[in-house]
């Protein structure tokens, strides 16, 4: 489940969207998954579990849509292959 928080905020006649998750129990859930060694098959790794406003973020940083995101096997690696999203990672190994 997908528990996202949005705020919208007005100032000066503009408007910011705020979203937030909380990342912690996926990032404890794909700990639990890669210290019992359920990393998938040789044929199929389960790599990770990316929160979506960390998928969200990347998209607006790179200024590009979700769909080209998850079309484009780049991003995807780009994203798994970031030690900054080590958390999220069950499968450790380069993608």
């Amino acid at each position: 489940m997908i528990d996202l928080d949005t705020k919208f905020h007005f100032h000066d006649g503009k408007m910011t969207v705020q979203r937030t998750q909380d990342c912690t129990p996926i990032a404890e859930r794909m700990k639990a998954l890669h210290n019992g060694g359920h990393h998938g098959t040789s044929e199929m790794k389960h790599a990770a579990s990316i929160p979506f406003v960390i998928i969200e973020d990347y998209c607006n940083k790179n200024n590009i849509t979700f769909h080209e995101c998850m079309s484009n096997k780049e991003h995807m690696r780009r994203m798994l292959n970031d030690p900054d999203l080590s958390a999220f990672r069950v499968w450790k190994g380069k993608v």
